[in-house]
């Protein structure tokens, strides 16, 4: 039987958070720490280290441990912090998840084991249940990482809800970045007390309203700011629909473009930092078009001004 204990609950504007890159590709840990703190002061109540956005897959074991020991040395308050621990071999999940914990990160999310496709919810069961017995820890906090599109893999109902049964205090909450229509609106009237985040700031607004744990968005790594004010607008707040609206249209503008190689490039145009255009193949960065009509598209958007402001400040 497991034992409940205390740990911290992630909510609010989450960044799945870019990870800066060195000339041989491999993680910059300086710049990623210098990113995070500045997410952080600037609307994000919470980090996702080390999802799609920040290529996890695209690093070895060796370097994302690497990575998740560099933040937590930064001073970074972990408590805030969501860290991917999933891979296709369960022993380097274990690893991963088990270090994590170890060193006091918030929460661990796991996608499913990603190469073998149209498994059955029995085989998906016993993934996450051999993950969890073997980290054999009773302060993770584990939650699901529903991304068919990557997986190929769906995270059903129907298995959350044994792995609910089974581990009532590991089982956190989904991230669900399907699209599917109402999907994550689902798991909150089948499962309460269960986290679940949608995987755009779309839905800020209403998302205290419709059971949403808060959002985990690629990107906020742009968007924290307008993010920030929309989740923390006061009840009866005037601007609110119209910060909204204008937060949803930056976020569709983004979308527009491959979404990794477009968060860089507005990234590096907005610290006048390069190094933010590398990234690691197969994905590659925006042609010289593209990056040009990106950056007029988002100053269009007079909410923009704000979000080059901060990032001018930093």
């Amino acid at each position: 039987m497991e034992k409940p204990v205390n740990t911290p609950c992630l909510g609010g504007v989450c960044a799945a958070a870019l990870t800066p890159l060195n000339a041989d590709l491999s993680p910059n840990t300086g710049a990623l720490a210098v990113h995070l703190a500045w997410l952080l002061a600037n609307g994000c109540d919470a980090i996702n280290l080390l999802g799609t956005t920040g290529e996890a897959s695209s690093f070895s074991a060796d370097q994302r441990t690497a990575i998740m020991e560099a933040v937590a040395a930064a001073g970074l308050p972990l408590e805030a912090f969501m860290v991917g621990t999933g891979a296709a071999s369960l022993a380097d999940a274990a690893r991963l998840t088990t270090r994590a914990v170890a060193l006091g990160y918030a929460g661990a999310l796991v996608i499913p084991p990603f190469y073998f496709k149209h498994v059955s919810d029995d085989g998906v069961f016993a993934y996450y249940a051999a993950l969890i017995e073997r980290v054999a820890d009773p302060k993770l906090r584990l939650y699901l990482y529903h991304f068919p599109a990557m997986s190929g893999v769906e995270i059903t109902p129907a298995l959350i809800a044994r792995l609910r049964a089974a581990y009532p205090h590991t089982i956190a909450g989904v991230k669900d970045s399907s699209g599917a229509p109402g999907y994550a609106a689902g798991l909150v009237a089948a499962f309460p007390g269960l986290d679940v985040f949608p995987s755009t700031e779309a839905i800020l607004a209403d998302a205290r309203l419709a059971g949403y744990a808060g959002c985990i968005s690629a990107s906020v790594n742009v968007t924290a700011p307008i993010a920030g004010a929309v989740w923390h607008a006061a009840p009866g707040d005037a601007g609110l629909t119209q910060r909204q609206a204008n937060l949803t249209a930056l976020r569709a503008t983004i979308a527009r473009y491959p979404l990794v190689p477009a968060l860089r490039s507005v990234v590096a145009a907005n610290t006048g930092d390069d190094t933010w255009l590398r990234i690691i193949p197969p994905l590659h960065a925006l042609d010289a078009a593209d990056a040009l009509a990106l950056g007029e598209e988002l100053r269009a958007n007079p909410a923009f001004a704000a979000i080059a402001g901060a990032f001018a400040c930093a």
